[in-house]
């Protein structure tokens, strides 16, 4: 099989997987903080052991750096644990797509974070998005579930984004499989204490869940995204991780029984539509 085709088949699996995370928060039986814990702790090990059979140096090189990965790595688990709390809150479908408001969010933060200039396109993009949001509410009420799926959903889109600007410039040094190890093993130390003071019981289903979560659908598709990079153009690779909300919804639809409703199917669009167009002009300008 040719170099571009397996890459082409590890990325849609990655994307799959991915989309395939979001079930175990409806599946596990725990707080989205405890299933982000062991999580993580399950995919640091996985990660290690893949790293170490590869030969893969774990060393960095400046002190800096490492205080970067940690704080990402922090961000990473807020980001993860803020998902899950949607997704258990609401549904699936409006956990996804509330999170994909990041790439519009990231248009917008890039540039400030970094000194740049803003454009005036992409704050036109950010309206865009809010009338797609705002279209998923179907009453502006905190007692509405799905609002509060939709407001944990973004909040999990911008710890998601300032995660994505701390690595940014670490990625010029370091392989994304180092950095994920990194971001995941101080996700693991930073909630392992908390999960061990939970002290609530874990079954011998929700373990293996777990496991599952952890080594398939995290480990996993870090490696195969990685892998894919290497012989795939950025736009290949931004249009197929667009495909990541419709795999998530079709799984919930098929797994989970969530069939969205036409309010979410038409903020949806509105919402992936913007994100996709911000995608692509993005890297026209690269």
């Amino acid at each position: 099989m040719r170099a571009r085709s397996q890459s082409l088949i590890e990325l849609n699996v990655a994307v799959l997987l991915w989309a395939g995370t979001a079930l175990f928060a409806k599946w596990i039986p725990l707080p989205a903080f405890e299933i982000t814990g062991l999580r993580s702790v399950v995919a640091t090990l996985v990660l290690l052991v893949a790293l170490k059979a590869g030969r893969q140096d774990l060393g960095i090189s400046e002190r800096r750096d490492l205080g970067i990965l940690v704080l990402s790595g922090l961000a990473m688990a807020a980001h993860w644990i803020t998902y899950f709390e949607s997704i258990q809150v609401s549904t699936v479908a409006i956990g996804i797509l509330a999170l994909h408001t990041y790439p519009v969010m990231t248009a917008i933060l890039e540039p400030l974070w970094f000194g740049e200039r803003l454009r005036a396109m992409d704050l036109g993009m950010a309206g865009l998005v809010l009338v797609g949001v705002a279209v998923l509410v179907p009453e502006f009420s905190l007692r509405s579930r799905v609002l509060q799926g939709i407001l944990w959903g973004v909040v999990s889109a911008a710890l998601f984004t300032a995660r994505n600007l701390l690595t940014r410039r670490l990625g010029q040094r370091y392989r994304g499989s180092k950095i994920t190890f990194y971001q995941l093993l101080a996700a693991a130390v930073a909630l392992t204490p908390v999960v061990l003071a939970a002290g609530r019981p874990v079954s011998s289903t929700a373990t293996f869940q777990v496991i599952l979560l952890g080594a398939v659908f995290t480990a996993l598709p870090h490696t195969l995204y990685t892998n894919a990079l290497q012989h795939l153009s950025a736009r290949t690779v931004a249009v197929i991780a667009t495909l990541l909300p419709v795999y998530g919804a079709l799984s919930a639809a098929l797994f989970l029984g969530e069939i969205p409703s036409g309010r979410t199917i038409l903020g949806g669009l509105i919402i992936l539509g913007t994100v996709t167009a911000e995608t692509w002009r993005a890297l026209q300008r690269r």
